[in-house]
């Protein structure tokens, strides 16, 4: 299979999270097969859901579509380092392989502060 990014999606739902007032950070889930299974940007202050994160949105989308709690093989297209709550929920999920377009050096949890995917209890995704 060729290598096809989602950024330029996971960047058009964080603008749509932008406009809805939201932190602009949107995120894409890919099968394995390569299809879309679920895309959304952030939603806490809609929602009232400090949780309510891209990743955890997207993560739960396809966990409820998949009738699974693990999403292994699937790949995580992200605009911004996710945070340590949502590293955790990636290695929780099994997701395959994270990309992500930028670091967040103050509350990034995969290259700053936490470093979640350093632990060694953990199952890291490929990057």
């Amino acid at each position: 299979m060729v290598f096809r990014s989602h950024m330029d999606q996971a960047l058009e739902e964080a603008r749509a999270a932008a406009d809805r007032g939201e932190v602009p950070v949107g995120a894409v889930l890919i099968a394995p097969d390569g299809a879309v299974v679920a895309a959304g940007g952030n939603r806490t202050r809609e929602k009232c859901d400090p949780t309510a994160h891209a990743e955890i949105e997207v993560i739960r989308a396809a966990c409820a579509q998949a009738g699974s709690e693990r999403l292994a093989g699937y790949d995580l297209y992200v605009t911004l380092e996710p945070c340590a709550m949502c590293a955790a929920a990636i290695a929780a999920a099994r997701i395959g392989r994270v990309y992500y377009g930028a670091g967040d050096p103050k509350s990034g949890g995969v290259a700053h502060g936490a470093r979640v995917f350093d632990h060694p209890h953990i199952t890291r995704p490929g990057f």
